[in-house]
């Protein structure tokens, strides 16, 4: 290849996103998916697995810390260099996106709670979302509105942030949704979730669908196709939106 054909090259190459998992098999999964469709490599990292968390996102587009069976709250290393590590994001103003217990890191790296339900409620399954009027305008300026319903896997809520806005609510865990200032969001739902990995969770966590408030099996795959296209019209447009912040 000739310079010249290298240097356009180069500068056409799209800043990688890094991508913060949990569990040594997990995926990112639709949001994975899209994220390279739109030409973003995915740059991987388990720090509970050892793997190191990059001092600056300089060289990346964005990050996103996913979920996990763990709770924000855990003592562990890595949750606590996690949750610290935040402000790097932040700092830079960058596109960060956490997504259920990636969003009550986000929650308590400022300052917010995170608990139990008090009656040991769990959402597992499709639940309604409620957008707020700030929720409602953030809605209208992607050009798709909030899906009515979305998939949830966890047992635990957070509050919104001191400064942050409270973007959408919810039932039994009011905080679903929030922003803190332009770039950096937090969600309570999965909304990268595939029809395998659902399929996956209720088998490998099953007794989980015992808890109270959660969904069996058959009525979150039949909440899938309900509210499954919804879902994925939203998300391709909000991830337009989060990566146009980089820009």
């Amino acid at each position: 290849m000739a310079p010249m054909a290298r240097a356009q090259a180069r500068r056409s190459r799209k800043a990688p996103v890094l991508v913060v998992l949990h569990q040594e098999h997990s995926t990112p999964g639709r949001v994975g998916r899209l994220l390279q469709e739109r030409g973003h490599p995915l740059d991987i990292r388990r720090p509970r697995f050892g793997d190191p968390l990059p001092e600056t996102l300089a060289d990346h587009a964005g990050a996103m810390i996913f979920g996990g069976p763990m709770s924000a709250n855990d003592p562990d290393d890595f949750i606590k260099a996690e949750i610290d590590w935040i402000r790097v994001p932040l700092k830079e103003k960058k596109p960060f996106l956490g997504l259920c217990l990636g969003a009550q890191m986000l929650a308590r790296h400022l300052g917010a709670g995170v608990w139990a339900h008090p009656d040991g409620r769990a959402e597992i399954g499709y639940y309604p979302l409620l957008p707020t009027p700030a929720g409602q305008a953030f809605g209208e300026s992607l050009g798709a509105p909030w899906p009515t319903h979305v998939y949830h896997w966890h047992r635990e809520g957070f509050d919104c942030p001191t400064g942050a806005d409270t973007l959408a609510t919810g039932d039994d865990f009011p905080t679903q949704a929030i922003r803190v200032e332009d770039a950096a969001f937090g969600l309570q739902f999965h909304p990268e979730v595939t029809h395998a990995m659902m399929c996956r969770w209720t088998v490998v966590a099953a007794e989980r669908l015992e808890m109270p408030g959660a969904q069996d099996r058959i009525r979150q795959i039949d909440g899938r196709f309900q509210h499954d296209p919804y879902v994925a019209r939203w998300l391709d447009m909000f991830l337009d939106h989060w990566l146009a912040e980089n820009n």
